[in-house]
């Protein structure tokens, strides 16, 4: 079986924060709940972790808002408006892996 080690040089990498946004709810249905519970007990605590000083390719540098690229292995991020020069803030808007699956292996 071949495989391929990616990385950045930190020495060279451009600072960023990035958004991993999960699902919303832990639940496929977030209204299945027990009698007397509402739907906010299905919340997803870890639905976003933010990594505030992740290392990305000198070539996102000018990465300009709204502009969309694959990080290998994560999913599709997108450039947050919140980006300033020097600040970039980036997004995951699609995951590569199915989250609902892992969900339900779990159970």
């Amino acid at each position: 079986m071949k495989s391929t080690i990616h990385w950045v040089s930190a020495a060279h990498a451009v600072n960023a924060e990035v958004r991993i946004y999960e699902n919303l709810f832990g639940k496929e249905d977030p209204n299945q709940t027990a009698e007397g519970e509402d739907f906010t007990v299905n919340l997803n605590p870890n639905s976003l972790e933010v990594l505030t000083d992740a290392k990305l390719e000198p070539s996102l540098a000018n990465a300009a808002p709204g502009s969309r690229y694959q990080f290998e292995r994560l999913g599709y991020f997108s450039v947050d408006p919140d980006s300033a020069p020097g600040k970039l803030v980036f997004n995951r808007t699609v995951a590569l892996k199915d989250t609902w699956a892992r969900i339900e292996k779990r159970k």
